[in-house]
């Protein structure tokens, strides 16, 4: 059985090197590639080399981030699956890792048997979402999906939450008062039973309002 092939983008060389240890491990895994960040990482596509099954990306990294190599891949390399890993479970962060095209999002100090399932989850299934990424329950709005109508501006406030705009800067494009969108937000966190605007984000990509 072929293994899946994996790549491993991150500045701290321990932390790779031990990564890349325990995925040895996995049977069903190997790592064919390190590099120490996104510039480092992208480059390589400039030349002929052997394309991974997923790319585990780090957020924080020097010259070129992990949200600056997501907006690369999503112009460039759409198709190629990305498992975030992060110390950071900042909700703006998480966001725009998703946004920009990531198909999972994982703490660093995740226990080996959750990394691994995620792993496998991305490969088969294409991505892998935690409760702490989600901030709610998918299998919820599952059950819920075929009561929900949602209207036009509501909508329009969705896709809008989707991208880097502030909740200021989206009342402003829409030509309503903060105030007011303040109580659309409020109003399809209650409606959607969700908690955050990470969860806002996953169910309109679940349900594709917006496409990354």
């Amino acid at each position: 059985m072929e293994k899946i092939k994996i790549v491993i983008v991150d500045d701290h060389l321990l932390f790779s090197q031990s990564l890349s240890y325990l995925i040895g491990t996995f049977k069903e895994f190997t790592v064919i590639g390190s590099y120490s960040n996104g510039k480092e990482f992208t480059n390589m596509f400039l030349n002929e080399f052997e394309k991974p099954d997923i790319v585990l990306l780090d957020v924080n990294m020097p010259i070129m981030d992990g949200v600056e190599t997501m907006k690369w891949l999503k112009e460039n390399q759409p198709n190629l699956k990305v498992l975030a890993l992060s110390v950071n479970d900042d909700e703006d962060t998480i966001m725009k890792m998703i946004t920009n095209g990531a198909k999972g999002y994982l703490l660093k100090d995740t226990h080996p048997n959750t990394f691994k399932e995620a792993l496998i989850e991305v490969y088969n299934k294409g991505f892998y979402y935690s409760e702490m990424v989600s901030g709610y329950l998918i299998n919820k709005l599952t059950c819920n999906e075929n009561k929900i109508i949602l209207k036009e501006r509501e909508v329009e406030f969705i896709k809008l939450a989707c991208t880097e705009k502030t909740y200021k800067e989206i009342a402003s494009g829409m030509c309503l008062s903060p105030k007011t969108i303040d109580g659309y937000r409020e109003q399809l966190f209650q409606k959607l039973e969700i908690k955050t605007r990470i969860g806002l984000v996953l169910y309109a990509i679940k349900h594709k309002i917006v496409c990354i």
